[in-house]
């Protein structure tokens, strides 16, 4: 066994096991991936206890530690959750295998048939922080598209990230394929990240999925490239044309239902037309529900609203806190999310069909909604199964990348003795 302290050694031995395991993956058969999914899956179900176990570990660590509740709630495991982590599981195993698929084909004058298909990355990276579920969805994910995966989990969640890690191997084990393809950094040391974001010799990509200050430090120093969203700052923007009870049913849920993930709503704009009424009802529905508002000049007005300050405009709070402002018309809201959004995600509350077009063509965000709930910027409620990430960047993957966004492609070309002039 490697010594744990000497950590670009350990860093190197997992990056060359996981090229070999990516070798032999990259042409595994469907069913066997298949297979070792819904056997992990058997698996989390059974070994629950245990995973629970180590989650409390976990959780008092994270206690000690002073993590915020939103990012305690982030940490916790609980049988509803680990639910859905099986669930996950099996959906990314029931899915059709992407590595293989003809993207498209054509045939050239000269007799050429050529082929563009869906082919690996190879090895990937994941750098992540308190979620644990991440190791299942990262681990499943990749594995489906034929990509090996050196998982580096944050320290807060290192007993639940290992025991649900145990798990994907014994379904590797299980289907015959090379344990070496999902791999887990054994250590808490920080240096392994380090380590991690300057092996171009092994890994492919690098996806970090955590805070900003994990984020920005990864697409600082990364030599490998990089899927990433540095920041989940999302925007409900409410119409004057908003139907009353979809809006405070959207911006409630948007808001409050899990503050600390990156699809949570942290900015509310209101049309001018509507603040007197629409805006004062959902002003004081978010206040009641212990939701703190920063509120523009306008709004600060209301009963138990907080003055925002120019901070308060491209903040994301991953908390009981959202900036709230007024807008003169969706151009003007436009023109904010511009300013101050980050790509991810931002919505609008509308009846009118010609608004939420010119919201949709005038937004380039990864993910744009109309009435519906931002908390759904997720790759599992895209019908992905899980995703990895979300990535806002416009090269390769863009939204929730599941398992299709971890392929490249390569044109397989067919000739019959076929020379060019």
């Amino acid at each position: 066994m490697k010594d744990l302290n000497d950590i670009p050694a350990v860093m190197a031995d997992l990056g060359r096991r996981a090229k070999a395991a990516a070798a032999d993956l990259a042409f595994a058969p469907a069913e066997a991936k298949q297979k070792a999914l819904e056997a992990a899956a058997d698996a989390v179900l059974a070994r629950q206890a245990d995973i629970l176990d180590a989650n409390a570990k976990d959780m008092a660590f994270g206690r000690d530690k002073g993590l915020s509740p939103a990012m305690l709630d982030r940490l916790k495991l609980d049988e509803d959750r680990i639910a859905g982590i099986v669930q996950g599981l099996r959906t990314v195993a029931a899915q059709t295998d992407p590595v293989g698929e003809v993207m498209a084909e054509w045939d050239m004058p000269s007799g050429l048939h050529i082929r563009r298909v869906r082919t690996p990355l190879g090895v990937i990276g994941v750098i992540y922080e308190s979620r644990p579920n991440v190791t299942a969805d990262a681990g499943a994910l990749c594995l489906k598209a034929g990509n090996a995966v050196i998982l580096r989990g944050g320290s807060e969640s290192f007993h639940s990230s290992g025991a649900l890690h145990a798990c994907l191997v014994e379904g590797l084990r299980a289907a015959g394929l090379p344990e070496d393809a999902i791999l887990r950094v054994p250590t808490r040391d920080r240096a392994a990240v380090s380590e991690m974001l300057t092996m171009t010799d092994f890994i492919d990509v690098i996806v970090p999925r955590g805070g900003k200050g994990l984020v920005g430090l990864v697409q600082r120093e990364a030599r490998v490239p990089v899927f990433a969203h540095l920041e989940g700052i999302v925007h409900v923007y409410v119409d004057r044309a908003a139907d009353a009870k979809k809006a405070l049913d959207v911006v409630l849920n948007a808001k409050t239902r899990r503050t600390g993930i990156c699809g949570a709503a942290e900015c509310l704009l209101i049309h001018a037309d509507v603040v007197d009424t629409l805006g004062a009802d959902l002003v004081a529905a978010l206040v009641a529900a212990g939701v703190r508002v920063h509120a523009d000049e306008t709004l600060a007005k209301l009963p138990g609203t907080t003055p925002a300050t120019a901070d308060d405009w491209g903040r994301e709070y991953l908390d009981m806190d959202i900036a709230a402002k007024v807008v003169a018309d969706i151009d003007a809201a436009i023109d904010h999310v511009r300013t101050y959004g980050s790509g991810h995600t931002d919505a609008i509350i509308t009846e009118d069909d010609a608004a939420a077009a010119r919201f949709f063509e005038r937004l380039d965000s990864a993910i744009l909604m109309r009435n519906a709930s931002t908390q759904f910027a997720d790759g599992g409620e895209f019908g992905m199964g899980a995703e990895i990430g979300i990535a806002t960047g416009k090269l390769h993957a863009r939204g929730p990348v599941g398992a299709t966004q971890l392929t490249s492609f390569k044109y397989l070309v067919d000739g019959d003795g076929t020379t060019r002039p």
